[in-house]
């Protein structure tokens, strides 16, 4: 079973190989993806990684886990799952909107 962690509290000169490397000893490492904004395409200082192996995810966490990397103290901690969020072209309430303009202003009786 795939266990995916995270790893918060990067430089955001941090780069893939980084991380690659600094988790080169855990043989069930699979994947590493740093998150990046979606403009300017930084990264937002935390990434995940999957590993494959439970006891080397919980041997990796308990090493690195407030560990300083690149001058900077990492939170590695099991992922939590994403929250979900509304489907695109909501607003909040589930429902599509309308085409026509929804914050006109009401009208005064």
């Amino acid at each position: 079973m795939v266990t995916r962690i995270y790893v918060g509290g990067l430089t955001n000169e941090a780069t893939k190989n980084d991380l690659q490397e600094l988790f080169a000893a855990f043989k069930s490492l699979t994947k590493v993806s740093i998150v990046t904004d979606r403009e300017t395409q930084a990264s937002r200082g935390f990434a995940f990684i999957e590993v494959e192996d439970g006891d080397e995810a919980t041997k990796l966490i308990e090493t690195f886990n407030g560990q300083e990397f690149m001058g900077k103290r990492l939170d590695v901690n099991v992922a939590r799952p994403r929250a979900e969020r509304p489907a695109f072209g909501t607003h909040g309430g589930g429902a599509p909107r309308s085409g026509g303009n929804d914050f006109a202003p009401r009208k005064r009786y």
